[in-house]
C-alpha cells in the first residue's frame, strides 16, 4: 500500500518537459548499469532474469548521457533524475510497482526481519529533550536500569539536547551494530542527577502480533499488524498459550493490516487447514500458475475463527482472510478489504537501491482475483472516498455485486470476487471516526505528549494499579484531564470546535486511556480498552459466541445446493 500516488512522468510538451525529459536518457542507463549489477532477494525459487537488450543500443545510450553531461545548460543531480525517472516509469505500470532509495531499504527490511540492532527503548522527543516512553523487556537498556522517565541528554559524551534533536538523529545515535557499546548520559528528576550508563546494543525485536489475551473464558483475541519474517513463529505461539488459558474460539484481527510476506501468510493459514488444500495461488504472464497448498493437517483445524478486516487490510492479510473464508474456516465481520492482489519481486540495486515489481496476481482458492480493478479511466487512489460517497463504509445495503462476482465455497455459501475480500458479517465504519477533529488530533501527537506528561507528573499515583485489569476497571479519564489535552492541542493550533468535541469526546478519553496504558502496561493493555468502545469487535465477539449460528449455509443456499 505504499508509494500509490507517483507522479506521472510525461513528455507531451516538449519545452514545458525539457527538464523531465533530461531524466528519461539517466534511466534507461540507470537500468542498464542496474541489470549489471541486479541481485534478487527470493532465492532459486523464482529467479527474475533480465534480458540483453536488443532494441536499444547501450553505446548509444552512453554517448547520448555524455552529450547531456557536457552540454546542459544548468548543472545536473544524475542521481535524483534517475531515481525520479524509475519512480515515474513504475508508476505507468500498476498502483504497487515502486522504486526505494537505499536510505528506505533498511528500515524496509528491518520491519520485514522483524528486528534490529539497539539498545531497546522507547522515547519520545518533548520539550527539546528525549524522553524514555519505556524500555523494551529484557533488552539492554532494562538490563543496564533505564526507567520509564528518565531523560537521554547525551550519547557518547555528545550532548543531544536543544532545537536540533530529531528523532531520525536519536536512532542514528542509539542504533548500531549488535554487540557495540554506546554511553548515554541519564537525566532522572526523582534524583536530580546525571548518570552516565554503558549499554551494549543487542537484538531488538519489531513484533507483528502486537497484542493477544483472552477476551472471555472461551475466546481469545490476536492482533497481526503485518506479515514479516517472524510473524508466524509470533502468532504460534501466542496461540500455544491462548488455547492452554482455555481458547475455543478466536478472533483474529488483521485490520490495517497492509499485507507483507506472503510466506508468513500460508503457514498462519496452514494451521486452521487439513493437509493438501489451496491456500492461494498466483498467476502472471512470465510467472505461469503458481499454487500454495497445506502441507499438513493443522494443529487448529478445529478451532473456531472470526476474522476481522477492514478497507485498509491489504495484500497478505487478504490471502488469509480469503483462504479461510473460501475453506468455510471462518466466519469474516467488518468491511470490504482494501483489494491489493498484486505479487512483488525485490531487486536489489547495486548502490544499496531496490525495486518491487509486480510480476503476477494474487487469486483466493475459490478463483476470487484479490486485486481491485486499475487503470487509466480508474480512480484509483480515491477508492476510500469512493466507498464513502457510494455508503459502502456506512450500509450494507449499499453494497451490490453483479451475479458474475459470485463464487460459492464448499459449503455452499456465497462469496463475492471484484477486488478485495467482502466479510459475511458487515459492520457500518463508526461515524465519529470521520471527524476531522479526532484525526487531527490523534495524529499530531498530542495525545501521546499529553498521556506521557500525565504519567511523567504522577508516576506515584499511577503506581496503584498493578495490573492491566486493576487499572482497565478502575481507571477513569477525568474532565480536568480532557480539558488539559485540549489546551495541549490549541497550543499544537488545533482549531477545537466545541460542537464537534461533544460527539468524539468519549473517543478522546477512551484514546488518552489507551495511550496510558500503553506506557503503564504494553500493548496488550492498549487494546483491551481501546476494544471496550471497538464496534467491529463487538461483533466479532457476537460471532464468536454464537459461532454456529452465524456459520450456517443460509436457507436459500442450502436449497440451493440440495437442488
Amino acid at each position: 500500500m505504499n508509494n500509490e500516488h507517483l507522479d506521472k512522468y510525461t513528455t507531451d510538451n516538449p519545452i514545458k518537459n525539457s527538464k523531465r525529459s533530461a531524466a528519461q536518457p539517466f534511466l534507461f542507463v540507470g537500468l542498464l548499469v542496474a541489470g549489471m549489477f541486479i541481485g534478487t532477494n527470493l532465492g532459486d525459487k523464482n529467479p527474475l532474469k533480465v534480458k540483453p537488450t536488443v532494441e536499444e543500443n547501450p553505446n548509444k545510450l552512453v554517448s547520448l548521457i555524455n552529450f547531456i553531461e557536457d552540454n546542459y545548460v544548468d548543472s545536473v543531480d544524475k542521481s535524483k533524475l534517475i531515481d525520479d525517472a524509475i519512480q515515474s516509469l513504475l508508476a505507468n505500470l500498476d498502483p504497487h510497482s515502486y522504486y526505494m532509495k537505499a536510505e528506505d531499504m533498511q528500515q524496509e527490511h528491518e520491519k520485514m526481519k522483524g528486528a534490529f540492532s539497539g539498545i531497546g527503548i522507547e522515547f519520545l522527543i518533548l520539550r527539546d529533550t528525549l524522553m524514555v516512553v519505556r524500555t523494551i523487556e529484557g533488552g539492554p537498556s532494562s538490563s543496564a536500569g533505564i526507567e520509564s522517565g528518565d531523560r537521554i541528554v547525551s550519547v557518547n559524551g555528545e550532548n543531544i539536547t536543544g532545537k536540533t534533536l530529531n528523532s531520525d538523529k536519536a536512532q542514528k545515535m542509539l542504533k548500531g551494530e549488535r554487540g557495540t557499546d554506546v554511553k548515554v548520559g541519564i537525566y532522572r528528576p526523582a534524583t536530580d542527577k546525571i548518570t552516565e550508563y554503558t549499554i551494549s546494543r543487542g537484538s531488538i525485536p519489531i513484533e507483528s502480533v502486537t497484542a493477544s489475551f483472552m477476551a472471555n473464558d472461551t475466546v481469545g483475541y490476536v492482533k497481526v499488524e503485518r506479515f514479516a519474517e517472524k510473524t508466524y513463529e509470533e502468532f504460534a505461539n501466542a496461540l500455544d498459550k491462548l488455547r492452554e488459558e482455555g481458547c475455543k474460539s478466536l478472533i483474529l484481527d488483521m485490520r490495517g493490516n497492509g499485507g507483507g510476506l506472503m510466506s508468513s501468510a500460508t503457514k498462519m493459514v496452514e494451521e486452521f487447514m487439513t493437509s493438501g488444500k489451496t491456500i492461494v495461488y498466483t498467476e502472471g504472464l512470465h510467472t505461469g500458475k503458481k499454487v500454495e497448498k497445506s502441507s499438513k493437517n493443522g494443529k487448529y483445524r478445529d478451532m473456531e475463527v472470526v476474522v476481522l478486516i477492514d478497507q485498509s487490510s491489504a495484500s497478505a492479510s487478504e490471502i488469509v482472510a480469503g483462504a479461510l473464508q473460501d475453506w468455510d474456516r471462518s466466519v469474516t465481520v467488518g468491511r470490504r478489504s482494501f483489494g491489493k492482489g498484486l505479487v512483488q519481486h525485490e531487486i536489489s540495486l547495486a548502490d544499496q537501491s531496490a525495486l518491487r515489481l509486480t510480476v503476477a496476481r494474487y487469486y483466493t482458492p475459490t478463483g476470487r482475483c484479490i486485486q481491485k480493478p486499475y487503470g487509466d479511466s480508474i480512480d484509483y487512489s480515491g477508492d476510500f472516498h469512493q466507498r464513502m460517497v457510494s455508503g459502502e463504509l456506512t450500509s450494507a445495503d449499499s453494497i451490490h455485486f453483479p451475479d458474475s462476482l459470485r463464487y460459492r465455497t464448499p459449503a455452499g455459501r456465497i462469496v463475492y470476487g471484484g477486488g478485495g475480500i467482502m466479510p459475511d458479517v458487515f459492520v457500518a465504519m463508526d461515524s465519529v471516526y470521520f471527524s476531522g477533529l479526532l484525526s487531527e488530533i490523534a495524529y499530531s501527537g498530542v495525545i501521546r505528549d499529553y498521556c506521557f506528561n500525565y504519567m511523567d507528573k504522577n508516576r506515584k499515583e499511577l503506581s496503584k494499579y498493578k495490573t492491566t485489569d486493576d487499572y482497565v476497571s478502575k481507571f477513569v479519564v477525568t474532565d480536568a484531564m480532557l480539558n488539559g489535552l485540549l489546551e495541549s492541542a490549541e497550543k499544537q493550533k488545533v482549531n477545537v470546535n466545541k460542537l464537534v468535541l461533544k460527539k468524539i469526546t468519549p473517543q478522546l478519553k477512551t484514546r488518552m486511556k489507551a495511550q496510558l496504558a500503553r506506557n503503564l502496561f504494553g500493548d496488550n493493555a492498549m487494546f483491551e480498552v481501546l476494544l471496550e468502545t471497538d464496534q467491529d469487535f463487538r461483533m466479532a465477539m457476537k460471532v464468536a459466541t454464537n459461532y454456529k449460528e452465524y456459520s450456517v449455509i443460509p436457507a436459500e443456499v442450502a436449497e440451493v445446493k440440495k437442488n
